[in-house]
């Protein structure tokens, strides 16, 4: 896939990428590919898929959750900054905090987020339950690709969100006993998994790639 094709998806499900953030996305996808070869932020087998296996995938989060203008939102386990740079790129208002717990991440991370030049864009290198300990800051959205049983980020969160907090979680797989799981915590909050249905684009329900979006009632 390159970037027209992903433009071209993005634009069929409703995901309005410009020039601009087209531009920023492949210097993204580029360095992403260059610096996994000296730090491993991605598997190794996707590096020539990138654009569909890990920014459409990152992207498709905005086909399913609209995020207020200017929220703060929080990635959490964001690795090499997925979902949260392609995300940020794609809406360049949000306040977007990336974090990972392995600091040689968080320093190449740090690294692609600025060359993206866009503001209001930083990485911290903590552990997610102790975020509270580090941040003065209540976030607006949670997000997170594969990180993590919904559970234990729904749990890491809890004193770091505001009242009417979502979160949107990228899973795959059977997730019948994590939804179990989660169901026992989050009382208060509407629960739905929805399957990565994207207009021109099967691989991700051939994959039973899911998100996960909680609400509260």
């Amino acid at each position: 896939m390159d970037i027209v094709k992903l433009w071209t998806l993005c634009s069929s499900n409703g995901i309005i990428l410009e020039a601009d953030m087209r531009d920023n996305i492949t210097r993204y996808a580029t360095e992403l590919k260059y610096w996994n070869s000296k730090v491993n932020l991605i598997s190794r087998k996707d590096e020539d898929n990138i654009f569909e296996r890990h920014i459409l995938h990152s992207l498709s989060i905005l086909k399913f959750i609209d995020p207020k203008p200017k929220a703060r939102v929080v990635d959490i386990g964001t690795g090499g900054g997925l979902p949260g740079i392609p995300v940020k790129i794609a809406r360049p208002d949000l306040f977007m905090y990336l974090i990972d717990s392995i600091a040689k991440k968080t320093k190449m991370t740090e690294m692609l987020a600025n060359h993206t030049g866009l503001k209001n864009i930083r990485t911290i290198n903590a552990r997610a339950e102790h975020l509270h300990q580090e941040l003065d800051v209540k976030f607006d959205l949670v997000i997170a690709r594969a990180v993590a049983p919904a559970r234990k980020i729904f749990n890491w969160t809890q004193k770091i969100i505001k009242p009417n907090a979502k979160y949107a979680l990228l899973k795959g797989g059977d997730l019948d006993m994590e939804i179990f799981d989660l169901e026992e915590f989050a009382t208060d909050y509407s629960i739905t998994v929805h399957p990565l249905n994207l207009v021109g684009y099967e691989e991700f329900n051939k994959d039973e790639k899911k998100i996960i979006i909680l609400e509260k009632k």
